[in-house]
Protein backbone atom coordinates (compact mmCIF):
# COMPACT_ATOMS: atom_id res chain seq x y z
CA UNK A 1 0.00 0.00 0.00
CA UNK A 2 2.87 2.41 0.65
CA UNK A 3 4.01 2.11 -2.96
CA UNK A 4 0.65 3.12 -4.43
CA UNK A 5 -1.63 6.13 -4.25
CA UNK A 6 -3.61 5.96 -1.03
CA UNK A 7 -7.36 5.56 -1.55
CA UNK A 8 -9.70 8.28 -0.33
CA UNK A 9 -11.08 6.08 2.43
CA UNK A 10 -7.62 5.94 4.04
CA UNK A 11 -6.22 9.41 3.38
CA UNK A 12 -9.52 11.27 3.90
CA UNK A 13 -10.12 10.00 7.45
CA UNK A 14 -6.45 10.63 8.30
CA UNK A 15 -6.80 14.26 7.19
CA UNK A 16 -10.07 14.52 9.15
CA UNK A 17 -8.36 13.12 12.25
CA UNK A 18 -5.51 15.61 12.01
CA UNK A 19 -7.94 18.49 11.47
CA UNK A 20 -10.05 17.40 14.46
CA UNK A 21 -6.93 17.35 16.63
CA UNK A 22 -5.86 20.79 15.41
CA UNK A 23 -9.33 22.23 16.04
CA UNK A 24 -9.36 20.77 19.54
CA UNK A 25 -5.94 22.33 20.19
CA UNK A 26 -7.10 25.70 18.80
CA UNK A 27 -4.67 25.60 15.87
CA UNK A 28 -5.19 26.40 12.19
CA UNK A 29 -3.43 24.50 9.43
CA UNK A 30 -1.83 26.24 6.47
CA UNK A 31 1.53 26.54 4.79
CA UNK A 32 1.63 30.19 3.75
CA UNK A 33 1.61 31.44 7.34
CA UNK A 34 5.00 29.80 7.70
CA UNK A 35 6.46 32.34 5.28
CA UNK A 36 5.53 35.06 7.78
CA UNK A 37 7.18 33.05 10.54
CA UNK A 38 10.36 32.57 8.48
CA UNK A 39 10.46 36.30 7.75
CA UNK A 40 9.98 37.04 11.46
CA UNK A 41 12.79 34.66 12.38
CA UNK A 42 14.97 36.35 9.76
CA UNK A 43 14.46 39.76 11.36
CA UNK A 44 11.82 41.30 9.11
CA UNK A 45 10.12 42.69 12.23
CA UNK A 46 12.87 45.33 12.35
CA UNK A 47 11.53 46.76 9.08
CA UNK A 48 7.79 46.08 9.31
CA UNK A 49 5.41 45.78 12.25
CA UNK A 50 3.52 43.12 10.30
CA UNK A 51 6.32 40.66 11.06
CA UNK A 52 6.45 41.41 14.80
CA UNK A 53 4.74 38.20 15.89
CA UNK A 54 5.12 35.67 18.67
CA UNK A 55 7.33 33.09 16.98
CA UNK A 56 7.05 30.58 19.82
CA UNK A 57 3.31 30.16 19.26
CA UNK A 58 3.94 29.29 15.60
CA UNK A 59 6.81 26.81 16.01
CA UNK A 60 4.47 23.82 15.75
CA UNK A 61 3.55 24.80 12.19
CA UNK A 62 7.22 24.92 11.21
CA UNK A 63 7.34 21.22 12.13
CA UNK A 64 4.52 20.67 9.63
CA UNK A 65 6.73 22.22 6.93
CA UNK A 66 9.70 20.10 7.97
CA UNK A 67 7.53 16.98 7.96
CA UNK A 68 6.18 17.87 4.51
CA UNK A 69 9.69 18.29 3.12
CA UNK A 70 10.95 15.04 4.68
CA UNK A 71 7.78 13.15 3.71
CA UNK A 72 7.92 14.45 0.15
CA UNK A 73 11.57 13.48 -0.16
CA UNK A 74 10.95 9.98 1.22
CA UNK A 75 7.89 9.54 -0.97
CA UNK A 76 9.67 10.67 -4.12
CA UNK A 77 12.89 8.75 -3.59
CA UNK A 78 11.91 5.55 -1.79
CA UNK A 79 8.15 5.06 -1.98
CA UNK A 80 7.56 5.77 -5.67
CA UNK A 81 8.50 2.72 -7.72
CA UNK A 82 7.29 4.37 -10.93
CA UNK A 83 8.72 7.88 -11.42
CA UNK A 84 6.40 8.71 -14.34
CA UNK A 85 3.54 11.10 -13.80
CA UNK A 86 0.11 9.55 -14.24
CA UNK A 87 -1.68 12.10 -16.44
CA UNK A 88 -3.95 11.58 -19.40
CA UNK A 89 -2.36 10.90 -22.79
CA UNK A 90 -4.33 13.84 -24.22
CA UNK A 91 -2.73 16.19 -21.69
CA UNK A 92 0.73 14.76 -22.44
CA UNK A 93 0.18 15.42 -26.15
CA UNK A 94 -0.97 19.01 -25.53
CA UNK A 95 2.01 19.72 -23.27
CA UNK A 96 4.43 18.24 -25.79
CA UNK A 97 2.91 20.48 -28.47
CA UNK A 98 3.76 23.44 -26.19
CA UNK A 99 7.39 22.28 -25.91
CA UNK A 100 7.25 20.24 -22.70
CA UNK A 101 8.94 17.04 -23.85
CA UNK A 102 9.12 15.82 -20.24
CA UNK A 103 5.31 15.72 -19.93
CA UNK A 104 4.33 12.50 -18.20
CA UNK A 105 7.93 11.81 -17.20
CA UNK A 106 8.73 14.45 -14.56
CA UNK A 107 6.80 16.23 -11.82
CA UNK A 108 8.86 19.40 -12.25
CA UNK A 109 9.41 19.96 -15.95
CA UNK A 110 13.08 20.67 -16.63
CA UNK A 111 11.92 23.04 -19.39
CA UNK A 112 11.02 25.40 -16.51
CA UNK A 113 13.02 24.28 -13.49
CA UNK A 114 16.44 23.12 -14.70
CA UNK A 115 19.57 25.24 -14.43
CA UNK A 116 19.76 25.42 -18.22
CA UNK A 117 16.27 26.92 -18.45
CA UNK A 118 17.33 29.79 -16.19
CA UNK A 119 19.46 31.17 -19.02
CA UNK A 120 16.21 32.06 -20.82
CA UNK A 121 14.93 35.52 -19.78
CA UNK A 122 11.35 34.42 -20.55
CA UNK A 123 11.58 31.75 -17.82
CA UNK A 124 12.86 34.31 -15.30
CA UNK A 125 9.99 36.65 -16.12
CA UNK A 126 7.44 33.83 -15.82
CA UNK A 127 8.83 32.62 -12.49
CA UNK A 128 9.06 36.14 -11.01
CA UNK A 129 5.55 37.12 -12.07
CA UNK A 130 4.14 33.78 -10.92
CA UNK A 131 5.90 34.06 -7.56
CA UNK A 132 4.58 37.58 -7.04
CA UNK A 133 1.03 36.57 -7.98
CA UNK A 134 1.08 33.52 -5.71
CA UNK A 135 2.49 35.53 -2.80
CA UNK A 136 0.11 38.44 -3.30
CA UNK A 137 -2.88 36.16 -3.84
CA UNK A 138 -2.09 34.12 -0.76
CA UNK A 139 -2.00 37.20 1.46
CA UNK A 140 -5.00 38.82 -0.25
CA UNK A 141 -7.06 35.63 0.20
CA UNK A 142 -5.92 35.32 3.80
CA UNK A 143 -4.25 31.97 3.24
CA UNK A 144 -3.13 29.37 0.76
CA UNK A 145 -4.94 26.50 -0.91
CA UNK A 146 -4.10 24.05 1.87
CA UNK A 147 -5.16 26.46 4.59
CA UNK A 148 -8.49 27.32 3.00
CA UNK A 149 -9.34 23.95 1.45
CA UNK A 150 -8.39 21.81 4.42
CA UNK A 151 -8.55 23.98 7.52
CA UNK A 152 -11.04 26.65 6.48
CA UNK A 153 -13.57 24.28 4.94
CA UNK A 154 -13.36 21.91 7.91
CA UNK A 155 -14.22 24.90 10.13
CA UNK A 156 -17.15 25.72 7.79
CA UNK A 157 -15.80 29.18 6.97
CA UNK A 158 -17.62 30.89 4.10
CA UNK A 159 -14.54 32.94 3.05
CA UNK A 160 -12.64 29.67 2.63
CA UNK A 161 -15.37 28.27 0.40
CA UNK A 162 -15.25 31.41 -1.73
CA UNK A 163 -11.44 31.24 -1.86
CA UNK A 164 -11.43 27.56 -2.87
CA UNK A 165 -13.96 28.22 -5.64
CA UNK A 166 -11.73 31.09 -6.78
CA UNK A 167 -8.66 28.82 -6.73
CA UNK A 168 -10.40 26.34 -9.01
CA UNK A 169 -11.66 29.00 -11.40
CA UNK A 170 -8.21 30.61 -11.51
CA UNK A 171 -6.58 27.24 -12.15
CA UNK A 172 -8.95 26.48 -15.01
CA UNK A 173 -8.36 29.91 -16.57
CA UNK A 174 -4.60 29.45 -16.24
CA UNK A 175 -4.48 25.97 -17.72
CA UNK A 176 -6.98 26.44 -20.54
CA UNK A 177 -6.46 30.07 -21.54
CA UNK A 178 -3.20 31.58 -20.28
CA UNK A 179 -0.85 28.58 -20.35
CA UNK A 180 -1.28 28.02 -24.11
CA UNK A 181 -0.77 31.74 -24.76
CA UNK A 182 2.42 31.90 -22.69
CA UNK A 183 4.04 28.79 -24.11
CA UNK A 184 2.77 28.77 -27.69
CA UNK A 185 5.71 29.20 -30.00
Amino acid sequence: MLYQTWPWYVSGPLIALIMALLILMGKRFGMSSNLETFCSIGGAGKFSDYFKVDIKSKRWNLLVVLGSVIGGFLGAHWLSPNPTVDISPKTVTKLQELGFDSAGKAYLPPELFSLESLSDPKIWIILLIAGFLVGFGTRYAGGCTSGHAISGLSNLQRPSLIAVIGFFIGGLIMVHLLFPLIFAS
